[in-house]
């Protein structure tokens, strides 16, 4: 059944359209339609309730799986015979599949994550990213290498960054790209407008970039959540 993107990919072009043509249709850019169906990036809330418009089967795009009028879970292709689900009567297993990238293969060619290369996707349903608090997030996966963040977090941990959070004026452990390296830091803002970097594990010095050396540094997003093996 493919990916979200796939599915994406194959509902757009059943419905006779290019990615400028079906980007209009739901109200995003060329450019988005084509990293969403190349699952470099996760669609919001908004572009899926204008999937529903569309008549598109909004449960197979996000799950590869349609209910039938009895409730029974059918992985009828695309374009076959099977109810579309209005967005607002989706079960709560439904969720979001967000993109993993793991940060010691980052490509360091960009201050996103759009260039680096989707290693996985991982589905968290609706009820739980509202007991996260992350509904409205934009969130990517990225795989934690090295020691420098522990005990908070440990070499091979996932967490899951809110690529729309960016403000480090308030305190927290955000994903930046520094001179063409990411790094996961706890960042502090500094009188002048120069940035602390701080590692959680004392072994680890702090790192000032000074105001004249910004333009080197990008905060892509915070560290909202992680998983990892329990000790």
């Amino acid at each position: 059944m493919g990916s979200f993107g796939e599915r994406l990919r194959e509902a757009r072009k059943q419905k006779g359209l290019s990615q400028t043509e079906f980007g209009e249709l739901v109200g995003v850019t060329k450019r988005s339609q084509m990293m969403y169906e190349g699952d470099q990036r996760v669609p919001k809330a908004d572009y899926l309730a204008a999937l529903v418009k569309t008549g598109i089967d909004i449960e197979f795009i996000l799950t590869g799986e349609s209910r039938g009028a009895a409730g029974v879970i059918n992985s009828a292709p695309l374009g076959s015979d099977v109810p579309h689900v209005p967005l607002e009567g989706l079960s709560l297993s439904t969720g979001m599949p967000v993109p993993l990238y793991d940060v010691e293969g980052a490509a360091g060619a960009g201050r996103s994550l759009e260039r680096e290369t989707v290693v996985g996707t991982f589905t968290i349903d609706a009820a739980t990213l509202s007991q996260l608090g992350l509904a409205g997030a934009q969130l990517a996966g990225v795989r934690v290498r090295g020691d420098s963040m522990e005990p908070t977090l440990f070499d091979d941990d996932w967490v899951f960054i809110d690529l729309n959070d960016t403000n480090f004026a308030q305190a927290g452990v955000f994903l930046v790209w520094v001179s063409g390296e990411l790094r996961i830091k706890r960042l502090q803002r500094l009188a002048g407008g120069a940035m602390l970097l701080i590692s959680d594990n004392s072994y680890y010095e702090k790192e000032m970039i000074a105001p004249d050396r910004m333009q080197e540094v990008h905060v892509m997003g915070r560290v909202r959540t992680r998983m990892g093996e329990i000790a």
